[in-house]
């Protein structure tokens, strides 16, 4: 018995009458179906920004960690230089003592028009007086105007965020020392979506617009698209971008599992529930010219097709052939 099983399941096929129970006949065809290559993408933000230091100096404020929601051009840190400070202080000093020349040189220009209406100062001794007070003016107009910047460096201090977003990572702490332009935190915002990395081989398969299939079981089947192929490959592959509703942006980093068209091919397909299994062999009841026969088959993958379960036959059937279809 064993032999005889063994050499039943090495036969291309095997035809036997059939249980004479039916409902119905199909003629296959063969049907192109698609391709998928099974990958997982990556979630990411469609934009990722640090937030600079626009001063150099010290940390002395750090408002924001991981995963912290924030709004564009919120402060999140604080930079301190004290050398501002100093110099803030020496230009106070110096307006001071400026202001007090000016109240001098006005009263003497005031005590020389009227020395000059009597005739007991010349006319250029009464341009002297002018100009100094003119001088001491500019003197402090320049001096305000330096301190205008330094109050504006000093405010260049507070590090903003640069976009709506989460804050993905903050490489500082409070306390440290950095340079201008060096980054406090990086934010991520702009929306999500997939990024995968393909086999180069499957490159001129794939074209902008193409679905592609997330979820690993029907049960949480989800399509998206493919929005961005990137020109250039790195490490022999292809970076894409795939746009998907709903995507969970808890966690940046993410992998999930994706399904994307690399092709089509040519498949003979039957209903699931033609198929039967008996004693290890899977078969198939098509008609032949003197009545049903069983017939035993290759079965491949299950294949969504016009919206049912369907079943790749690999080995067994050819165009034409009558499959019946048992009653439920």
């Amino acid at each position: 018995m064993i032999r005889r099983l063994v050499v039943l399941a090495m036969l291309p096929s095997l035809i036997y009458m059939a249980d004479p129970a039916q409902a119905g006949t199909l003629t296959v065809e063969p049907v192109e179906i698609t391709e998928w290559k099974s990958v997982y993408g990556v979630v990411e933000t469609r934009d990722r920004v640090p937030a600079r230091a626009r001063i150099g100096g010290t940390i002395d404020a750090l408002d924001v960690t991981e995963g912290d929601r924030v709004e564009a051009d919120q402060q999140i840190a604080h930079v301190e230089d004290d050398k501002f400070a100093f110099q803030l202080d020496s230009i106070d000093a110096q307006l001071a003592s400026l202001k007090a020349q000016l109240l001098t040189a006005q009263a003497d220009r005031e005590r020389g028009e009227t020395l000059l209406d009597r005739g007991v100062i010349t006319s250029q001794r009464m341009e002297q007086l002018r100009t100094n007070v003119d001088v001491i003016d500019g003197q402090i107009r320049s001096l305000d105007a330096e301190r205008l910047v330094l109050e504006q460096r000093v405010s260049e201090g507070a590090v903003l965020s640069p976009q709506n977003g989460v804050v993905l990572s903050v490489p500082v702490a409070r306390g440290s020392v950095i340079n201008p332009g060096e980054a406090v935190a990086v934010i991520g915002g702009g929306g999500l979506f997939l990024r995968l990395a393909l086999p180069e081989r499957h490159a001129a398969a794939l074209s902008t617009g193409d679905e592609i299939v997330m979820g690993a079981g029907e049960e949480d089947r989800r399509t998206g698209r493919l929005v961005k192929l990137y020109p250039q490959i790195e490490e022999g592959r292809v970076i894409a971008d795939v746009e998907v509703d709903g995507l969970d942006g808890r966690y940046i980093g993410r992998r999930m599992p994706v399904r994307l068209p690399i092709g089509t091919r040519q498949a003979i397909l039957v209903p699931a529930a033609a198929l039967t299994t008996r004693s290890g062999l899977d078969s198939v009841t098509v008609e032949a010219a003197d009545g049903p026969v069983t017939r035993v088959v290759v079965p491949g993958a299950a294949v969504q097709h016009d919206g049912a379960p369907w079943r790749e036959i690999l080995t067994g059937l050819a165009a034409g052939d009558r499959v019946v279809i048992p009653d439920d």
